[in-house]
């Protein structure tokens, strides 16, 4: 593994090296005895369509302005986070340590298995659904999920909307999930959602 993978590993307590650390307050334990099987991909802009306002993570610091734009009037007492975030750039923040249970994914199924939060790690990708992600962004993912899957059993990597459908539509689609195979090194069966045929491997004990 190369230096710059190796700062990708989350340590004993989950936190990753190579993020900014900006805690959140939005989490609590997992189940007792819960696998951390399943990586959900985001995306999200504060305010809508709009990028590098700072706003993403006081929002995920329940601190968010509801004065400073009209829709933050409609969200700003909401309690959420994912545990990571990658900025445009392509730097990497994370809020919640990945031994806990950060609130991204809302209700939510992943083949029959409820509450996904419970066994997931949610990243937030800042984007819309009407937008390119940049290739920085690309880059930090595709370094971020292999150490991830180093690190705990993942069995399956999936977008909101996958385990949303009809609630959610992120990551959307400009997200490039063959780009992000090919880049991050993932096999199909990672993907059951992009790859219907390899669901059972993933969803069977």
């Amino acid at each position: 593994m190369s230096k710059r993978a190796h700062r990708y590993l989350p340590d004993a307590d989950g936190w990753v090296p190579a993020a900014r650390r900006v805690p959140s307050p939005n989490f609590d334990e997992r189940p007792a005895g819960m696998p951390v099987d399943l990586v959900v991909l985001h995306n999200i802009s504060l305010p809508p369509g709009q990028f590098g306002s700072g706003d993403i993570e006081a929002f995920f610091q329940n601190r968010l302005d509801p004065n400073k734009h009209p829709f933050f009037a409609t969200i700003h007492q909401v309690q959420v986070s994912a545990h990571f975030l990658v900025t445009r750039q392509g730097e990497l923040v994370q809020f919640v340590p990945c031994t806990q249970r950060a609130w991204h994914a809302g209700q939510s199924d992943f083949f029959g298995r409820a509450r996904c939060n419970d066994f997931s790690i949610g990243i937030e990708i800042e984007g819309c659904d009407d937008l390119p992600f940049t290739l920085a962004q690309y880059d930090t993912v595709a370094a971020l999920v292999p150490a991830l899957l180093a690190a705990y059993p993942v069995r399956a990597i999936a977008g909101h909307s996958d385990i949303a459908p009809g609630r959610k539509t992120d990551p959307g689609p400009h997200f490039d999930w063959a780009r992000f195979a090919r880049q991050a090194g993932v096999a199909p069966g990672m993907l059951p959602y992009q790859c219907p045929g390899s669901a059972g491997q993933v969803t069977n004990p």
